[in-house]
């Protein structure tokens, strides 16, 4: 079963530094329908401005992941990390017993285009950590975020994967699922085909019931899927 969430159906944050589009509820925007997908909490869709950002601020109990699709965000948290993260490139902020954390746009005149993902934790108060690296999700759905580091992907404290893909035109991308799993596919940019579905930029899809996905890009395209169990 494969159910569309589409983009113009999201919940949205509008001030003057930030355009943010919610897949899911999140702070002022409250949709009982749209609370989650397994342990997929949040897949935020922000655009921030040249210069502005997120100020310092305290989370705890969440794997949090960005990925960035265009420009580039300053991190810098209370356990020492000072960072800059760029398209190509994936992190993950463990926040376990809590840290403090900003994000900001460095740059004086080009807006930053992120996705930020949170996923709850197997467990409540690990010890904080943050990891980051390259990733290449040329050609093929790639995961670069697992709860075993396989294929060189960044280690979550869940049973769930995060699988990129960038595609031509044309090209297909496939991932079978286990019993008890499902799929949340979000197209970050681009036009991809999902079964008899064609998923916009900004849209998402909850795959239930299913032993695989199937994509193929229908233009040039930048797709997240997210491997979750949902039990």
């Amino acid at each position: 079963m494969i159910t569309i969430r589409p983009a113009a159906e999201r919940g949205a944050t509008q001030i003057d530094w930030l355009d943010s589009r919610h897949t899911f509820s999140f702070g002022d925007y409250y949709d009982p329908r749209h609370m989650n997908f397994g342990p997929l909490r949040v897949i935020n869709d922000d655009r921030v401005a040249e210069g502005r950002g997120f100020g310092t601020h305290g989370h705890r109990d969440m794997e949090i992941i960005t990925y960035v699709l265009d420009g580039a965000l300053a991190h810098q948290d209370s356990i020492g990390t000072g960072a800059t993260i760029r398209p190509g490139e994936i992190q993950i902020m463990s926040a376990g017993t809590g840290i403090q954390h900003s994000e900001m746009n460095p740059s004086p005149t080009e807006p930053v285009h992120l996705l930020q993902i949170w996923i709850v934790p197997e467990r409540r108060n690990l010890v904080p950590r943050y990891d980051q690296q390259k990733v290449d999700v040329t050609g093929r759905l790639t995961p670069i975020v697992t709860p075993d580091g396989r294929d060189g992907s960044i280690v979550i404290h869940q049973d769930a994967s995060m699988l990129a893909a960038r595609l031509d035109a044309g090209q297909t991308a496939s991932h079978a699922l286990a019993p008890g799993r499902g799929a949340w596919v979000h197209v970050a940019r681009g036009s991809v085909q999902l079964g008899d579905r064609v998923l916009e930029a900004g849209d998402g899809a909850a795959v239930e019931d299913e032993s695989a996905i199937a994509l193929v890009a229908r233009s040039a395209a930048e797709v997240l899927v997210f491997d979750v169990p949902l039990s």
